[in-house]
């Protein structure tokens, strides 16, 4: 977070009679459970001075739900320090609905989900983290703060997939590692096809209303092509002031193959951080577009796209938690001198280059070992399975190869050149980041306790014989649901809950007549 006097101002500077934010109070439910650390608290007291020295007037308290979508609640300033003493308060059934609004337990008919802490959909507290802190760059006067979720006992949410995925890298830096990703968000941003159209229906929980009527704003089939991306240069001034100004890590935003597609890139950073960064940059994308007569989607495969998906590559690599080296990174080459190998890859004559370490190719089997359980969190919704398709650069089958795009997972980097890591390329950009990355952790974990081979790298990636990807979500639940790795690490509470709102979904899905039904049989039979 920068420093206040880091921070542009605010429009209009201090508001007439804004009265200075005092320090919260001692004794509040952050301090009796002892949720804070001496670095939030500091963060808490920088947060405050930004807040008075700006004047915003409203603060958003956020956090991620299981469809890694933010939910929360938005106070005045007045309200500020109560909440960064005790917390704000939610329904707790808001972490047990499907992505259509329905609460898919049956909370108040019992309590048995997470030993009744769930029944009656009484509260969870959303406890800031104050190192999160933004000033939105859109919202006039606004300021941002992302949230853990907590029983009004003090113990962690159940349910709460940032915790989640804090378990999971506690247990690998529990096992020396430190793990670093890279993130690329592919996305599509249309304008409306009417200026002022609204749905001809509300929606309600089970049964959303129609989606917006759309048109394209680039008509494809140009890859990286320069003056298609200037003719959207308002677009991606809006895109990069918005996620620069929040100090994202942006890398890049880049015209893709699709109509209306663009994709953005984050540097590298410690998984955790990146979560928090795919997570927010997603809603800002969402955000800035709509306030300014676009309508972004992060939906794998909208009903116009016919020729390219959206796609969340994953770049992923460890890091020895005792010396900061990469851990992936294959042996030096031998010497010039060295004996001959005639081992499988090797040149004639030469010694194997092997592209990862030991720890990276048993990093790279166990994602391999769990890819089909694991694709339930890296490709959560009905449509992204529509992207798994072959010759598509979308992965179908669960192999690994050598800077092999058409792969599930690339190896790329060497060393010397930022580093070995490996590339998922099977994951959907509406993916929960939390669980996506955790999904990782666990598959990768199993994969070096175990010591598994990945095998040779593939020189076809749609090899028919080689095993595929779940075709549905459904089979993607039943992998996870037949994986006892996932249940052990995230506990069988958590598969239940995760694949229960998921089914939940698959069941509507499957329930409605689509238009393709109606087109194909309605007049036929």
């Amino acid at each position: 977070m920068r420093s206040a006097d880091e921070r542009p101002r605010a429009q209009g500077g201090d508001g007439p009679g804004a009265r200075p934010l005092t320090a919260a109070a001692a004794g509040g439910f952050v301090e009796r459970h002892g949720l804070w650390d001496e670095r939030q608290h500091v963060a808490a007291g920088q947060v405050r001075r930004v807040i008075d020295e700006l004047g915003l007037d409203k603060v958003r308290f956020s956090f991620a739900d299981q469809h890694g979508v933010l939910r929360g609640k938005t106070l005045t300033r007045e309200a500020v320090p109560g909440a960064l003493r005790s917390g704000v308060t939610a329904p707790s059934s808001l972490l047990l609905k499907d992505t259509s609004g329905r609460t898919v337990f049956p909370v108040f008919s019992g309590g048995g989900l997470a030993d009744g802490r769930f029944a009656g959909a009484g509260d969870i507290v959303l406890v800031p983290d104050m190192t999160t802190f933004r000033v939105l760059p859109w919202a006039e006067r606004t300021g941002w703060i992302l949230c853990d979720l907590y029983h009004p006992d003090g113990t962690p949410a159940a349910f709460c997939s940032r915790g989640l995925l804090r378990g999971r890298l506690a247990a690998l830096a529990d096992a020396g590692y430190d793990l670093t990703v890279g993130v690329e968000l592919e996305f599509h941003v249309y304008r409306p096809a009417a200026e002022g159209a609204v749905p001809v229906a509300p929606g309600r929980p089970g049964a959303p209303g129609p989606a917006p009527e759309v048109a394209p704003l680039t008509s494809g089939s140009q890859l990286l092509h320069e003056e298609g991306l200037d003719r959207l240069d308002d677009l991606v001034d809006l895109l990069y002031r918005g996620l620069t100004g929040l100090d994202l890590p942006l890398r890049s935003l880049e015209l893709e193959f699709g109509p209306s597609q663009l994709e953005l890139t984050l540097d590298a950073r410690d998984a955790a951080q990146a979560a928090d960064d795919a997570l927010l940059a997603r809603a800002a994308v969402r955000q800035i577009c709509r306030r300014n007569g676009y309508h972004a989607t992060f939906m794998s495969r909208p009903a116009t796209v016919e020729t390219a998906s959206s796609g969340w590559h994953l770049h992923q690599s460890l890091r020895h938690r005792a010396t900061g080296e990469a851990a992936f990174d294959p042996a030096p080459d031998p010497a010039p001198d060295a004996e001959p190998s005639s081992a499988p890859g090797s040149v004639s004559g030469s010694a194997p280059r092997e592209p990862l370490s030991p720890v990276g190719r048993h990093y790279l089997a166990g994602l391999l070992e769990h890819a089909p359980a694991a694709t339930a969190f890296t490709t959560p919704t009905v449509n992204g399975y529509k992207r798994y398709l072959p010759m598509s650069l979308a992965p179908d089958r669960v192999v690994w190869g050598i800077d092999n795009k058409g792969a599930m997972v690339r190896v790329v980097g060497t060393r010397g050149e930022g580093g070995a890591r490996l590339e998922n390329r099977s994951g959907e950009p509406a993916a929960n980041p939390y669980l996506y990355i955790a999904s990782q952790v666990v598959s990768g974990m199993d994969g070096m306790a175990r010591r598994l081979d990945p095998g040779p790298p593939t020189t076809d990636p749609y090899d028919a014989g080689a095993r595929g990807l779940p075709g549905s979500l459904d089979q993607a639940l039943n992998a996870l649901d037949a994986d006892p790795v996932f249940a052990k690490a995230l506990g069988q509470d958590v598969v239940s809950w995760f694949t229960t709102i998921k089914r939940a979904e698959f069941a509507r899905y499957l329930a409605h007549v689509s238009d393709w039904e109606q087109r194909e049989y309605f007049d036929l039979v």
